[in-house]
């Protein structure tokens, strides 16, 4: 088991009601849609973090005053090692979103926020969706990683 927890953030950048999802390329996840995201680096804060991967991913400047923490969820079994994802909104920000990693992404699109493509990532979904509900914190994963701690192999 690990001994940590990474924090994830995640943008979500709404237009009216809509929400930009970015289509992965490569990994696990290639061809799947998921948000803007990306590490907490160390010494910093989450909203600069959310601001910095929002500009690294899609080119977009925000300030991070204007990030809203919308959710939080704490998920085990979406990678390697839980981690804690921090979901941020924002209506403003500078400059048209576009690919600015067309090694790890192959495209963005706007989805309406009621009608999320079938094929997102759930970790990302679950986040979407906990802010449409308007539900501050969530956890996803850890009745399993707790069931599959209790068996034994012979």
């Amino acid at each position: 088991m690990a001994d940590r927890h990474l924090i994830d953030v995640h943008v979500l950048l709404l237009r009216g009601d809509e929400v930009l999802l970015t289509r992965r390329k490569g990994g696990p996840w290639d061809g799947m849609w998921h948000l803007p995201s990306g590490k907490l680096d160390a010494n910093e804060p989450a909203t600069t973090a959310a601001a910095r991967e929002a500009d690294e991913e899609v080119g977009v400047l925000i300030n991070p005053t204007d990030l809203t923490c919308v959710h939080t969820i704490h998920v085990h079994g979406s990678g390697p090692e839980p981690r804690l994802g921090l979901f941020f909104a924002t209506t403003h920000w500078i400059g048209e979103p576009t690919n600015q990693e067309p090694d790890k992404c192959s495209g963005l699109t706007w989805f309406p926020l009621h009608e999320l493509p079938h094929d997102l990532i759930d970790y990302p979904a679950a986040g979407i969706r906990a802010y449409r509900d308007n539900v501050a914190f969530s956890e996803r994963g850890w009745h399993a990683a707790a069931t599959n701690a209790n068996v034994s192999v012979a």
